[in-house]
C-alpha cells in the first residue's frame, strides 16, 4: 500500500479551559496592483527572509501561443518594509509551454519544488524540482521526484518543510494531504504517508502549508468539491495544531472572519517568522479574478483578559515559568513552542501597555 497513515502518538487538546494563549487574524489587505492584476494570482510561497514572493498566474510564456497555462512568476522587495516589486517571469528553464504551479522554495533559497504537467512525468501532474547554487544564480534544469512521490495520478501543491526534510503535497483526483521524509538533503524521498482520518477527514482537501516550527498545519478546500461543513464560502482555510512534532495533528478548525468569507478563501502559507499569513481570495476590492492578499497573525497577549498588557501580565508568565501552560506560551510564535520562557516574555516586553480589544480566537 503506497500511503500509510500516521501512527497517533498522543490526543493533545492544545489552549484547554476558559483562559488560554491563542491568536487571531488582523484585517485582510490585498497586495495590490503591482502583484495582482486582472488575470489569475494564485498560490504562493514567501522565501523564508521574506524578500522573494513565488506565485503563479495565468498566462502562456511562449508569447506566440494564444492557449492558457500557468507560469511561475517572482516579486522581489529590498527590505520586509518595502513594497514588492514588479513580478519576473521565471523563464523557459522553469516554465514550460504546459501548467506549471504550485511554487515553494526551500528555507536556503536554494530549492524550488513546484507541480506540472510537463511531458515525461508520471502521472496526470507531478512534483518537480529546481535548484540553484548560490541565491545570485539562475534555477536549474527542473528534475522529476520520481517515485515514490509521483504516481500515474494527481501529486502536486509541494510545500517544503522549514528543514528540508519533509515535504507535505496533496494527491490524487479527490485529494488528500500527505508527507514525505527524507534522512538528509541528499537522501531520496521515502514513501509518502497520508495524514491521517483527522486530517483528511472530509471527501477533498488541498493547498496546505506549514508552519517553519512543524506545529501549524494550514489547508483551504479543494475547487469543484463540496466545501468541508462549517466554512463560510464558496472555499475556507483551515487549521491544524499539534504540541510537537512527534504529536498527531488536532481536528481542523475553520480560522472564520476576517479571512474568510463569502467568496473564495483559499491557498494559505504562514511566513517563516509565523507573523503574517498569505493567501488567495476573490472577494471584492482586489484587481480581478484570484488576488494575493495577507492577513498579520496577531498573539493574544492580554493573559488576563482585563483589556491592557501590563505588569500583571508579565506576573502570570514569570508564575508559570517552565511549564507548558497554554495561557501565556505566546512566544516564539503567536501559538507557542509548549514551554513557558523567555521567549514568552519577549513577546509580551513588545506589547506592554497596549490596550487590547477582546476578539475571537485561534483556538
Amino acid at each position: 500500500m503506497r500511503f500509510v497513515l500516521i501512527g497517533f502518538v498522543a490526543a493533545i487538546v492544545i489552549g484547554g479551559g476558559n483562559a488560554k494563549a491563542d491568536f487571531t487574524f488582523g484585517q485582510a489587505t490585498n497586495l495590490g496592483p503591482v502583484v495582482n492584476s486582472e488575470q489569475w494570482e494564485y498560490s504562493h510561497c514567501v522565501s523564508a527572509d521574506g524578500l522573494e514572493l513565488y506565485y503563479m498566474f495565468a498566462g502562456s510564456y511562449d508569447p506566440n501561443d494564444p492557449g492558457f497555462d500557468w507560469d511561475i512568476s517572482v516579486s522581489i522587495r529590498p527590505t520586509v518594509e518595502d513594497d514588492w516589486g514588479p513580478p519576473t517571469n521565471l523563464g523557459p528553464v522553469v516554465n514550460s509551454l504546459n501548467d506549471d504551479m504550485g511554487p515553494s522554495i526551500s528555507s536556503d533559497g536554494l530549492e524550488l519544488y513546484f507541480q506540472s504537467n510537463r511531458p515525461d512525468g508520471a502521472g496526470l501532474d507531478d512534483i518537480w524540482v529546481s535548484r540553484r547554487a548560490t541565491r545570485d544564480d539562475p534555477w536549474g534544469e527542473p528534475e522529476n521526484l520520481g517515485p515514490p512521490v509521483n504516481t500515474e495520478t494527481w501529486d502536486y501543491n509541494p510545500r517544503i518543510s522549514a528543514d528540508g526534510l519533509e515535504l507535505y503535497f496533496a494527491y490524487g483526483l479527490d485529494p488528500q494531504l500527505a508527507v514525505t521524509k527524507r534522512d538528509t538533503k541528499d537522501s531520496p524521498w521515502g514513501e509518502p504517508m497520508n495524514l491521517g482520518p483527522v486530517v483528511n477527514s472530509w471527501s477533498c482537501q488541498d493547498g496546505l502549508w506549514i508552519s517553519s516550527d512543524d506545529l501549524v498545519l494550514i489547508f483551504s478546500d479543494f475547487w469543484g468539491c463540496d466545501p468541508r461543513p462549517g466554512g463560510l464560502g464558496e472555499t475556507d482555510i483551515w487549521l491544524s495544531r499539534r504540541a510537537c512534532k512527534d504529536y498527531e495533528w488536532t481536528t481542523p478548525v475553520n480560522i472564520g472572519a476576517p479571512v474568510n468569507t463569502e467568496f473564495a478563501d483559499d491557498a494559505p502559507m504562514i511566513s517563516a517568522d509565523g507573523s503574517m499569513l498569505y493567501f488567495n481570495s476573490d472577494r471584492p476590492g482586489g484587481s480581478g479574478n484570484m488576488d494575493v492578499w495577507q492577513a498579520p497573525i496577531i498573539p493574544i497577549v492580554d493573559l488576563n483578559g482585563d483589556g491592557i498588557v501590563d505588569s500583571a501580565d508579565m506576573s502570570i508568565v514569570v508564575y508559570n515559568w517552565g511549564t507548558d501552560e497554554p495561557l501565556c506560551d505566546i512566544g516564539p510564535m503567536p501559538w507557542g513552542d509548549g514551554i513557558v520562557d523567555v521567549q514568552d516574555l519577549i513577546v509580551l516586553a513588545e506589547h506592554l501597555f497596549e490596550e487590547i480589544p477582546i476578539d475571537e480566537s485561534i483556538e
